[in-house]
């Protein structure tokens, strides 16, 4: 009995020992379950989008000056590495906007003023003079717009004729006339702008300046009558998108729907920055706290009901993202590491129904997606490469078991039949084995659920379309696994399967192959990484063919 009792205790005594390491466990089993029997959500044709920003070299931030020649105003736009980032995506959304938009004037029409560049001015509304967009460099814009396949939206000047008041806010009527010369140039070039986005930043109490909701939604009206009267004879009308401000104040922006009305608006923008300042010593922890990233959803589901409360006929857009403000991280912000919170934000915003996602920035700042010295791109231009090319519009519900650290997204594949999978790995120490199943629930009226393994239904899909015996079959799936090199995820090269991504011998964007992965393979998603994965024949009704 003495012997039995010591042998428990003792048995207890390494259980209590072995705790730690059963709870730090090296490789975590993971279900995911997509329902591919209805999309929850739909974004853009263009929702990848990146910004092009009007901050001079003089603008820095935390004693560092980082965006150098990336203002509109003086970037090299021949530049061949530019040509060629832009052209990968096909169709990338441009955004041309920021923050000293609603200082600039351009070059056109009754314009008698000298056409200057920015320049610092203690005295001025954010530290810098007005500034002036001449239509030698607006042509050269479009030229690149037009010669890449780019989709162009461009924030026009919200603040012209206005003064400022007490506590920020500006008072009095827009005054549209250099914008009405400006558009009418543009029409008269045949520049095809797909929106004209009005003021940046303004909303609520606004970052500097800000104007009332309501006279805001009167100079909407004014800008929405020039829009149809200056393209009434286009065969295709640009939208009209404001007020590219952060959703902070939710009953400014219901109130600027109010009283703009039905169908003046069609895209309401917000900003986010969700990782605090750009010099802040806690930006990594935060990109890894699984619930820090998730405390942002509610900024998405707050402009949903916003929407659909008082302007169901506008769409939500995120305008601007570039995780840290001021600039962005010189730490993080163009490391691979930045790519994780990146992606998680595409994965929660299209979840509820943002059509367009503007990262700040293209180029410029620390958190460009291309060096603002050398235009090679960042490790988050790879990421939102992929994005483009393997996640469709279709937005899917999905199930999933076990760890938070494990981020998980559905869609609808990008030109082909099947879903798409966006895995992303926020531990530092456990591998997820990833089992896939499909929720074969077709009819939810009847409320029947019939669960198959992913990889069973794929192939019982597969031999009834391709009508042979199943030892015949052989099913893959495509995988894109992206980590940091040298196993550092801080690193500024990015691994696709193993392999650097790098610009090729003639300056052009790398393809980017997958791994073909047998069907009954596992999905392994090690420590600090991120997977797309693609199954051809995974049958989602929702993803077939209309």
């Amino acid at each position: 009995m003495r012997a039995t009792n010591m042998m428990l205790k003792l048995t207890l005594l390494l259980f209590i020992y072995s705790l730690p390491v059963i709870l730090s466990q090296d490789n975590l089993r993971v279900n995911i379950t997509v329902n591919g029997s209805v999309t929850i959500a739909e974004t853009d044709d263009n929702f990848i989008c990146a910004t092009m920003d009007w901050w001079p070299p003089e603008k820095c931030d935390n004693q560092q000056c980082p965006w150098g020649n990336a203002s509109v105003l003086n970037l090299n736009l021949n530049h061949p590495y530019l040509s060629a980032a832009i052209k990968a995506f096909k169709s990338l959304r441009i955004r041309v906007g920021g923050t000293l938009q609603d200082r600039l004037i351009y070059e056109v029409g009754s314009l008698t003023i000298p056409c200057v560049p920015f320049s610092p001015m203690s005295s001025g509304l954010f530290g810098f003079s007005s500034g002036c967009l001449s239509m030698e460099k607006w042509d050269e814009l479009n030229y690149l717009f037009q010669k890449t396949g780019a989709t162009a939206t461009f924030g026009l000047n919200a603040l012209q004729g206005r003064k400022e008041g007490s506590e920020g806010v500006w008072q009095g009527a827009w005054n549209s006339s250099n914008a009405h010369d400006f558009i009418q140039y543009t029409i008269s070039k045949g520049y095809p702008i797909n929106s004209w986005e009005f003021g940046n930043e303004l909303s609520g109490h606004g970052i500097g300046a800000s104007v009332d909701a309501e006279q805001y939604a009167t100079d909407l009206i004014a800008l929405k009558a020039i829009l149809n009267n200056l393209y009434k004879n286009s065969s295709s009308k640009p939208l009209l998108v404001a007020p590219g401000g952060f959703f902070n104040d939710p009953q400014w922006f219901a109130q600027l729907l109010d009283s703009s009305g039905k169908n003046v608006l069609n895209a309401m923008t917000q900003h986010i920055y969700n990782l605090g300042a750009g010099d802040d010593p806690n930006i990594a922890d935060r990109i890894t706290d699984p619930v820090y990233l998730s405390g942002f959803e509610d900024t998405f589901r707050n402009l949903q009901l916003t929407l659909e409360g008082h302007g169901p006929w506008a769409s939500a857009w995120v305008g601007e993202a570039g995780g840290a403000y001021d600039s962005g991280s010189p730490l993080v912000s163009n490391t691979f590491l930045n790519s994780f919170w990146y992606l998680d934000q595409l994965g929660m915003a299209s979840k509820y129904n943002t059509k367009v996602y503007c990262r700040q920035s293209l180029i410029g700042g620390n958190y460009g997606l291309l060096d603002t010295q050398t235009f090679v791109p960042n490790p988050d231009y790879y990421s939102a490469l992929l994005w483009q090319q393997v996640m469709g519009k279709g937005v899917l519900n999905i199930d999933i078991s076990e760890s938070p650290f494990l981020k998980a997204y559905a869609h609808c594949s990008k030109s082909q039949p099947g879903v798409s999978l966006l895995l992303i790995n926020l531990s530092k120490n456990v591998t997820f084995n990833v089992t896939v199943y499909n929720n074969l629930n077709a009819d939810i009226g009847k409320g029947s659920v019939h669960k198959d393994s992913f990889f069973m239904h794929g192939l019982k899909r597969t031999v009834s379309w391709i009508g042979t015996k199943s030892s015949d079959v052989v099913v893959q799936r495509e995988e894109y696994h992206l980590t940091g090199k040298d196993g550092n995820y801080l690193s500024r090269t990015v691994l696709l399967n193993g392999n650097p991504l790098q610009l090729t011998d003639n300056g052009e964007i790398p393809v980017l192959t997958p791994a073909y992965v047998a069907f009954n393979a596992p999905i392994t998603v090690s420590p600090m990484s991120i997977a797309f994965v693609v199954f051809p024949n995974f049958k989602a009704h929702a993803c077939l063919p209309v």
